[in-house]
């Protein structure tokens, strides 16, 4: 009877582990797509900043001169 219980004890702790294993295994794949987009939406971010940044200064050369301005205090 005591190997019995004992099997039946060690199946059950086995299978809470392996459950826990695959939930924590769920978890870490949707934080690292939580974070794949959140890194997406930046560099969107990022983009669309320096498009208007272009845009509104006139051009790339004009704003690479004005970023040097800026940052010299010429």
């Amino acid at each position: 009877m005591k190997t019995a219980a004992r099997e039946k004890i060690q199946s059950r702790t086995s299978t809470a582990t392996l459950s826990r294993q695959l939930v924590q295994a769920e978890v870490s794949r949707g934080a690292i797509r939580a974070l794949t987009v959140a890194g997406d939406l930046v560099a969107l971010w990022v983009a669309a900043c320096i498009v208007g940044g272009i845009i509104v200064s006139g051009g790339p050369v004009a704003l690479v001169k004005g970023w040097f301005a800026a940052v010299t205090g010429m």
